[in-house]
């Protein structure tokens, strides 16, 4: 029977939190909207059943109107990212116009479709460009990509697909947006042990990023009204 305990590469049990891979066990989230898009995540950072860091940014910027959200593990997502902010970098460098929202969603594409049987990476790709707006992708594990009106990802987003469903509507405001992300991403981390800490909220459009935060003592309770 498993009592948590690992063999090290010194050969003496440790315990699971000591080498267990870190995982962004995670409730991640995107909508559009019409000038640009919203999009979310919860913080923390689990090893095993510890909470290695409860104040992750999963949300990455890989190019100036182009974000990710990661979630699997920290790890692999991160070098992902990295890998995707190179290329983007070296594709405007040449061409001196800044990367489409798409052509960083095929990148993340490519990565983690050639590598799948190696990578415990899910990504959702959202930004704005000139071409096409506002625009999600959702790239879950093994590397399709879709793009979807609204995308949720992570651990936590088994407990909201019937509530985003439900609540979700075409044509919702940037607050309308807002509150429709910050209210998921709660009820996720209310739901899911490996979803917590505060709620990083990003809004991206033409003139840029805006971020906020909501701190843990101050997260939506709705469902219990």
């Amino acid at each position: 029977m498993s009592m948590g305990l690992c063999q090290n590469d010194i050969g003496y049990d440790a315990p699971e939190w000591l080498t267990g891979e870190h995982m962004t066990g995670t409730t991640i989230m995107a909508v559009e909207f019409a000038d640009g898009v919203v999009f979310g995540a919860d913080s923390r950072t689990s090893t095993g059943t510890y909470v290695a860091n409860r104040v992750t940014d999963k949300l990455t910027q890989v190019a100036e109107k182009i974000y990710c959200c990661r979630s699997g593990s920290a790890a692999d997502t991160q070098a992902i990212a990295d890998y995707v902010k190179f290329y983007l970098d070296l594709q405007e460098n040449e061409t001196n116009e800044d990367p489409s929202v798409e052509v960083a969603s095929r990148i993340f594409q490519m990565l983690c479709y050639n590598n799948r049987d190696q990578l415990s990476a899910s990504i959702i790709c959202a930004g704005w460009d000139k071409q096409k707006g506002g625009q999600v992708y959702c790239l879950p594990l093994g590397g399709m990509c879709v793009r979807m009106p609204f995308a949720i990802g992570g651990s936590g987003s088994t407990y909201i697909y019937g509530h985003c469903d439900n609540t979700y509507k075409e044509g919702m405001t940037e607050e309308q947006c807002l509150k429709f992300v910050a209210d998921a991403v709660a009820l996720a981390m209310h739901r899911d042990g490996s979803s917590g800490g505060m709620i990083r909220l990003a809004v991206l459009t033409k003139d840029g990023c805006k971020r906020l935060n909501i701190p843990g003592n101050q997260l939506p309770t709705f469902w219990s009204k």
